[in-house]
């Protein structure tokens, strides 16, 4: 009896001891993982907004991308063992709309952040409550210079080369090969827009007032610039700045050739895709138009054996067939689906809003279907991730990247 007894308050002891160090190895293991809204063991929700519908639907194939390159990391256990749940609304290019559509992925889905939402106008009406929220507004879909601001927007992050980059390097490009030559320009009347003519005017300095002879807006909710191409070929330019999103870059390459009108064209590089603008243009409207790019475009055979872009591809055949393999969109989305899955993959399990940000600012690495040396770069004072880009000029059925990779940088 007095034995058993002895073994009975043995056990007790030894059962309370293994308690403890069960409380003792969870504690230890919860200290290392940190979470805020939106992250657990087993998911991230990540949001996003997407123009599905409305004027800029030819951006939709983006978001699809983006979900698709998901669906395929989780296939393959996720990152660091947690399942992506990717989260995407339509806004229809509405900032009223993208506004209710952040609130409700903040508020009611409670992600973790909102990952590159498209366009100037709908990003602009939700920067103050994303900074207010301290929810990250990651790796935006649009190139306006405001989402490199740390200092007043520490939440906000750009993604693509930014508008007034580009415009100075084409400012540049035609200062060196038209010099004196007179500009006429088209522009989207909103932030887009502004920021690249801000661009231009910065790039051709004091000559900008002498070679700019007219500027011509429109509004996104236009059914065509038809009006003001015609209004702009009467001011008789040299060179068209077309500063114009996919539907109607390719009215306004379109409606030049009907006119007889030659100019020198550039295009801004967010409608340099091949199927989504030149295509619908009309291949022969379009030859010797200029513009920029960053990305390997899928159409251009110097990839054909690419590792990057054959990577590309068997994903797209599998995750996403019904996509458009010319549409250089889906390679962007690609693109910026990796840049987030590097960052997640950085934060490890400290999964806090604070340590999305700090990871995002520190980012030095290269995605294989950017084009050659172009480097994903970051810092607490740098929120501009790329910021080189090539000339290119369409040929037959396909742009030629030609000269060097510029920087746009202001300094330089």
């Amino acid at each position: 009896m007095h034995h058993q007894r002895l073994s009975y308050a043995n056990c007790v002891k030894s059962a309370a001891l293994a308690g403890l160090l069960t409380i003792a190895v969870a504690s230890a293991a919860n200290a290392q993982k940190k979470y805020d809204p939106g992250a657990t063991d087993a998911e991230i929700k990540v949001g996003n907004i997407m123009p599905y519908s409305g004027p800029a639907s030819a951006y939709a194939t983006i978001g699809k991308t983006e979900a698709a390159y998901f669906n395929k990391l989780n296939s393959e256990g996720g990152i660091n063992g947690r399942k992506v749940n990717f989260i995407s609304y339509d806004d229809a290019y509405s900032p009223p709309k993208m506004v209710e559509q952040a609130r409700k992925l903040v508020e009611s889905d409670e992600v973790l952040l909102i990952f590159n939402p498209l366009g100037t106008p709908g990003n602009t009406a939700i920067q103050k409550y994303m900074n207010a929220k301290k929810v990250p507004q990651l790796f935006v879909s649009t190139g306006a210079a405001k989402w490199n601001d740390p200092k007043n927007f520490p939440w906000t992050m750009g993604w693509q080369p930014s508008y007034q980059v580009e415009a100075r390097i084409y400012a540049k490009y035609i200062l060196q090969n038209y010099p004196g030559k007179t500009i006429g320009v088209l522009y989207q009347n909103d932030d887009f827009g502004k920021d690249y003519l801000i661009g231009l005017h910065d790039g051709l300095g004091d000559q900008a007032k002498k070679l700019i002879v007219v500027e011509s807006s429109y509004e996104t909710s236009s059914p065509t610039v038809d009006s003001q191409i015609v209004q702009i070929k009467g001011a008789n330019p040299d060179i068209f700045v077309n500063i114009a999103t996919p539907k109607f870059a390719a009215q306004a390459i379109k409606k030049a050739a009907e006119l007889d009108w030659h100019p020198v064209q550039f295009l801004t590089n967010v409608s340099g895709s091949i199927g989504g603008v030149m295509k619908p243009a009309g291949y022969e409207a379009s030859q010797g138009v200029l513009s920029t790019a960053y990305l390997k475009d899928p159409k251009d055979t110097e990839w054909k054996n690419d590792p990057a872009m054959t990577e590309w591809r068997a994903f797209m055949t599998k995750w996403y067939p019904e996509g458009d393999l010319d549409d250089a969109a889906t390679v962007f989305g690609y693109g910026v689906a990796k840049g987030l899955e590097q960052v997640l993959r950085q934060c490890g399990d400290n999964l806090t809003r604070e340590n999305l940000m700090k990871q995002a600012a520190s980012l030095n690495f290269e995605i294989g279907i950017y084009l050659p040396g172009t480097k994903i770069k970051t810092g607490p004072d740098d929120y501009a991730p790329i910021e080189q880009l090539q000339m290119m000029r369409f040929k037959g059925e396909s742009w030629e990247r030609f000269g060097p990779i510029m920087s746009g940088e202001k300094s330089s």
